[in-house]
């Protein structure tokens, strides 16, 4: 089929490019614009410190189980009517959120709220596919790419901006006008799509909605529940491979799975989607980790970060546009490669942190980083649905994203977990030689203002502290360079979109 009959021709497409981004952008920064804020919510709300990690949870969780029937729901209704419904479902709940009294109508706003704008992510890069023809799908998704990269890195910076200059109810009063905007862009400019009558596979959604809740809780509370040494993270971890193992078996035998198994047939999207997961280990994980170490070990300021943290973001932009424009000129396997490379290097220059940092050289590490990040996004983003047939589109993108999120959310577990097991085995380690004997001076040898070898203790405690938390850091960084460097040997399952093209 010539390409010329799978895209929509749209009399205004870059206002409804507008439009789509800023709901793009609009989803993704409240996955973490509501972080820096979450101290004022537990204050204002009064609720407890496990209580206040549920308006992070709530959200996360309701916004992957809701992703899964995007597709299905989108053919149902159409993807205008599915816009606009979410549109308008997440300005309101974020306008409930941000007039919540009790941390219980909190949690049920952010789930309505994640509900509501979980098809946002997938039907916007649906959407910039169809109304944009196969030779100009690179700078299509160099620009939804923009959205989905920028809003976890300005996300806690505009929230702590908004957070300490205001109040943290802004923090979701500001989709408010936001979303206005975009409804009536969307509203506009925006096409009808094509129905379809494809029956609801009522089990498979339940029993994969059912596993990603269990991933998500057991991923969120496994920290707090100390893993496996819970019987809650037990049960959490065996709800995930039961109710996973039957949806499985059910969608071998289904007359209509809830997913159409045609595409998993396609090596690209397969071999794509399972490199969009390491990406997104990459990006969120990085992103929890710096903040705490540049605010807990360097003495930074919130507002501080934000600055340190911008050159990411802006490395990641540039990256995507050089991507955008030589994805149809250069071999896109070729850029991911690179971009693969930017990252393992990154990473390895971060394993070389100390106790102190010079910003120059935080700020080089973000920039390549960012360029990495963002030459892999887009050049894997067109592979992806090179070869996938156009009528799967939506639903492919939809569990395109969700493996991006969930990998995001696997790399932050498993980073800040490594991160407090790692803190524990180095102090142990530099301190097992510390002893009353060793560390015992004459009194006209202690330091002016030192009376006793106790207060050596302390301090000596501090330093060994700070040392053993330094190499923590240290060491995820180490591990996030070999899990990029692991993943490289997957770009030779990845076929050239650019041959493809010329045959057809």
């Amino acid at each position: 089929m010539s390409d010329v009959k799978t895209h929509s021709i749209v009399p205004n497409k870059a206002m409804l490019t507008v439009s789509v981004m800023l709901a793009t952008i609009i989803q993704v920064l409240d996955t973490t614009i509501a972080n820096v804020a979450l101290p004022h919510m537990q204050g204002s709300l009064s609720a407890t410190q496990d209580q206040i990690t549920w308006v992070l949870t709530s959200y996360i969780v309701a916004t992957a189980i809701m992703t899964l029937p995007t597709g299905w729901i989108a053919g149902r209704i159409g993807k205008k009517q599915l816009f606009m419904i979410s549109i308008t479902g997440f300005t309101l709940s974020s306008v409930l959120c941000g007039i919540a009294t009790s941390i219980d109508e909190m949690v049920l706003f952010r789930v309505i709220q994640g509900a509501s704008g979980a098809a946002l992510i997938p039907l916007s890069q649906s959407v910039l596919l169809d109304i944009n023809p196969r030779e100009k799908h690179g700078s299509a998704m160099a620009i939804w790419g923009i959205g989905v990269m920028i809003g976890p890195v300005i996300g806690p910076t505009l929230g702590g901006y908004l957070t300490e200059y205001y109040d943290w109810r802004y923090v979701f009063f500001i989709n408010l006008p936001l979303g206005a905007i975009c409804l009536v862009g969307i509203s506009k400019f925006m096409p009808e799509s094509e129905k379809s009558d494809r029956p609801f596979d009522a089990f498979g959604f339940i029993m994969l909605a059912l596993t990603i809740a269990s991933i998500q809780l057991m991923l969120d509370r496994g920290q707090q529940e100390d893993w496996f040494n819970s019987y809650e993270i037990i049960a959490y971890c065996g709800a995930t491979v039961g109710f996973f193992w039957m949806y499985i078996i059910h969608s071998r035998y289904a007359r209509n799975p809830f997913y159409h198994v045609e595409m998993f047939r396609d090596r690209n999207y397969v071999t794509a989607s399972c490199f969009i997961f390491i990406v997104g280990i990459i990006l969120l994980a990085t992103l929890a980790l710096l903040p705490p170490f540049l605010q807990n070990q360097m003495g930074y300021s919130v507002m501080s970060i934000g600055v340190l943290m911008a050159p990411r973001g802006v490395g990641t932009m540039f990256g995507m546009m050089i991507a955008g424009r030589l994805t149809q000129k250069v071999d896109p396997r070729k850029l991911v490669l690179i971009g693969m490379s930017l990252m393992a290097y990154s990473l390895y220059e971060m394993s070389e942190f100390t106790t102190f940092v010079p910003q120059q050289f935080i700020i080089t590490t973000g920039i390549t980083q960012g360029l990495g990040l963002g030459m892999v996004f887009v050049p894997l983003s067109t592979i992806t649905f090179s070869t996938l047939d156009p009528k799967y589109r939506t639903e492919a993108s939809s569990l395109f994203n969700l493996l991006r999120n969930m990998g995001s959310s696997i790399g932050v577990s498993i980073a800040v977990t490594l991160l407090g097991q790692s803190i524990q085995t180095n102090h142990s380690y530099l301190a097992e030689n510390i002893t009353d004997t060793t560390t015992r001076l004459p009194a006209y040898l202690m330091p002016q203002g030192i009376e006793s070898s106790a207060v050596v203790f302390r301090l000596l405690d501090g330093v060994i502290n700070n040392q053993a938390i330094t190499i923590g850091y240290i060491n995820d960084f180490y591990l996030m360079m070999w899990v990029v460097i692991c993943a490289m040997p997957l770009v030779v399952l990845l076929s050239n979109p650019l041959k493809l093209n010329q045959a057809k």
